[in-house]
């Protein structure tokens, strides 16, 4: 499988450049006088380890997020067992996931001491299954974690509904989905209709800014958003040790886990200017589903009507996988695979018992899917050659 290409596939004006998957470089290089003050500005305050950059930060994420609280992490994956932990979740517990996701999703809940359990997923927006949910649903299950995958939130309006019959919290992995919205019907809001947003539809949400992501930073780096107030003051315990201010004194057994500045100083730059970059990836999208419409052996990605979908990636399905990969690859197109593998086929959960078969849905998709370039920085005319690329 080629690897996601980060390179500019810049190339003499005889040969058809390379397209790349990805190309950090035209993001990064466009803002490079404001990140630079930016930086500097950490580096002479010498507040590397959270400090005024990353309660800005927070606070604008939770703005956007609709919630009270936003807490810097050291990563998503991070947010993700942090926002468990908080909870209470640990051994003899039960979180409800997907298995087509990252591998975090799965493992953070191992790492409590908890067990995953598997729900499959709609084989049209690949997100988990609200009725999958509620059948796995067991006495000893403490919580639900929808995974918001490629950038469209999961069906919320439908689990939450479940989480509320059956006491459940919901932890939203929204690694791929800042940003992302979706309506649900709302008896009590003008019109009977509210919008969620990723990251404040839940208990939890929890997001990563890995430098791929819609809003990446400069390493790693995450956040947890709560309305909760209890929780918050939780968290932000357990991310320095379990120390409420005290020099020396925890209050509980925590971790380090803590948003660096300079990566919130980057961040903070970046993330005025996510919306006009969803909407580049949104128009990108739309350019490939008008020309890659009725394609024979393409399926396309499927939007639900109330949702807005943020494309962190532009995920295909294809009869003949094999086939498509040897066009993008005689074409130098980037393309990758997310994800070649279900989570629970792979080696380190063998424990959980499951075999080929058991989350058919997942199965199918792993085998079938291909992401396609879709970054804000992406030319016209390169997208046009993924187009001539795929229709062959």
């Amino acid at each position: 499988m080629a690897q996601p290409s980060t390179t500019s596939g810049r190339s003499d004006a005889h040969v058809a450049a390379p397209v790349p998957f990805l190309d950090l470089t035209r993001e990064n290089s466009d803002l490079g006088p404001e990140l630079d003050i930016a930086v500097r500005e950490v580096v002479s305050s010498s507040r590397f380890v959270l400090g005024p950059a990353v309660e800005r930060f927070e606070a604008a994420v939770a703005d956007q997020v609709g919630v009270r609280h936003g807490i810097g992490v050291a990563s998503g994956t991070d947010a993700l067992f942090l926002a468990l932990m908080a909870l209470g979740i640990g051994d003899g517990d039960e979180v409800i996931t997907s298995p087509f996701s990252f591998f975090s999703s799965a493992t953070t809940v191992v790492h409590t001491g908890a067990t995953p359990v598997f729900a499959d997923i709609d084989p049209r927006s690949f997100n988990i299954d609200p009725a999958a949910v509620e059948a796995a649903i067991t006495p000893r299950t403490a919580a639900i974690m929808p995974v918001h995958l490629y950038g469209q939130m999961a069906d919320m309006g439908a689990l939450r509904d479940v989480a509320s019959r059956h006491g459940l919290a919901i932890v939203e992995d929204a690694a791929q989905a800042i940003g992302a919205t979706m309506t649900v019907e709302d008896a009590a809001a003008p019109g009977g209709t509210s919008e969620l947003r990723a990251g404040g539809a839940g208990t939890l949400g929890c997001f990563s800014f890995y430098p791929t992501k819609n809003l990446g930073g400069w390493g790693d780096g995450g956040m947890i958003t709560t309305d909760d107030d209890d929780l918050a003051t939780r968290i932000r315990l357990l991310r320095v040790h379990g120390c409420d201010g005290r020099r020396y004194y925890s209050e509980l057994l925590g971790f380090n886990s803590r948003l660096d500045a300079l990566q919130a100083a980057v961040l903070n730059v970046k993330l005025s200017r996510l919306p006009e970059w969803n909407v580049r990836r949104q128009q990108h999208a739309a350019a490939y589903n008008d020309a890659l419409s009725g394609v024979p052996g393409i399926t396309l990605p499927h939007v639900g009507a109330n949702a807005a979908h943020t494309f962190h990636q532009y995920t295909i399905r294809c009869a003949d996988r094999d086939e498509v990969v040897g066009r993008l690859e005689r074409g130098q197109v980037g393309y990758a695979i997310y994800y070649p593998s279900p989570l629970h086929l792979q080696r380190p959960l063998a424990h959980l018992g499951h075999t080929a078969g058991a989350f058919p849905e997942a199965e199918r998709v792993a085998d079938e899917v291909v992401s396609l370039p879709i970054f804000a920085g992406l030319s016209d005319e390169e997208r046009g050659r993924v187009i001539e690329t795929i229709r062959g």
